[in-house]
């Protein structure tokens, strides 16, 4: 059985590079082919924020029970908290580095036709993946269990 690791910084930070390049390369290309860069609705900001509130509570509740009130949890339910917080992490770093780089995609542009619009639409939600890349790494962390020295004397 392996022990499952934390999200190492490297690996979100090459996860944000990698978001970043895609993000800042897709208006040209839009171009390039004949078109025009897509338009940002709200929705995606709206339905990160929801997505980090909704993680970071449950990461607050599951901080309390394991934590605070030292209750337990099966295996399976920690599997899947665990589960759901490095998927979060990972999806909201390759999101928000693509957001982020669509907005310095338009950094120059601000001043062209929907081009400030474009600018502040990814910009917020690159902040709002940012968020919820925070709440995957806070519950990732609250799903460490206390180390209890009394149960495991040796360290075999």
């Amino acid at each position: 059985m392996r022990i499952a690791k934390p999200t190492s910084t490297l690996f979100v930070v090459g996860l944000v590079a990698v978001g970043i390049v895609l993000g800042r390369l897709t208006p040209p290309l839009f171009v390039r082919l004949g078109g025009t860069p897509p338009r940002l609705g709200w929705v995606a900001p709206l339905v990160l924020l929801a997505g980090a509130a909704g993680v970071g509570s449950l990461a607050y509740s599951t901080w309390q029970a394991l934590h605070r009130r030292h209750e337990r949890m099966t295996a399976d339910h920690g599997i899947a908290l665990l589960a759901l917080a490095k998927s979060c992490a990972v999806a909201a770093a390759l999101v928000g580095g693509f957001y982020g780089g669509f907005a310095l995609a338009f950094v120059d542009n601000l001043d062209a036709m929907l081009g400030r619009e474009r600018f502040v639409r990814a910009l917020v939600a690159a902040g709002a993946s940012l968020a919820l890349l925070v709440a995957g790494l806070l519950l990732e962390r609250a799903c460490r269990l206390p180390h209890d020295d009394e149960e495991d004397p040796s360290p075999a």
